[in-house]
């Protein structure tokens, strides 16, 4: 429970700085000990339905699109969906490919009314390298935690 604790606690720390208006900014390493170790956590995967075939997810993750492949439009349902599928008062750890649109979509569950919001910075596949490649530098995958094909 003491690591839990912490967690929590760097994760608020983390979006003070970055003047994040939901609760708080985790490392994938953190959510996913949030995922093994807390009760009521909800990771939620807004990437394109494309991503999660192609690429791959974590397992036991909502899967939810934000924005959805080709055009990336935004998924006007995206926040009633939500609140159909998760209890209000559950921990909602919102993870996309790099960390920048799943921060859009913690904005909108914020507004929304949700209360306990986390964004997975670094996302599931993290920063490009120098040869513009994800998956290799950061994020869910780079971290080595687990995943499924398709």
């Amino acid at each position: 429970m003491e690591q839990v604790q912490a967690i929590v606690a760097l994760a608020a720390q983390r979006g003070s700085e970055l003047a994040l208006p939901y609760t708080g900014a985790l490392l994938p390493q953190e959510a996913f000990y949030l995922m093994e170790h807390s009760v009521q956590v909800v990771l939620v995967d807004v990437r394109s339905a494309a991503e999660w075939q192609f690429v791959g997810n974590a397992p036991n993750t909502l899967c939810l699109e934000w924005r959805s492949f080709p055009g990336m439009q935004l998924n006007p349902g995206f926040v009633a969906e939500l609140r159909r599928k998760v209890d209000p008062d559950a921990t909602l750890m919102l993870m996309c490919r790099s960390g920048v649109r799943s921060d859009e979509a913690a904005r909108a569950a914020q507004q929304a009314g949700f209360l306990h919001i986390y964004n997975v910075l670094e996302g599931f596949e993290g920063e490009k390298d120098a040869a513009g490649q994800r998956g290799h530098i950061n994020g869910w995958k780079a971290r080595g935690l687990p995943w499924v094909q398709g």
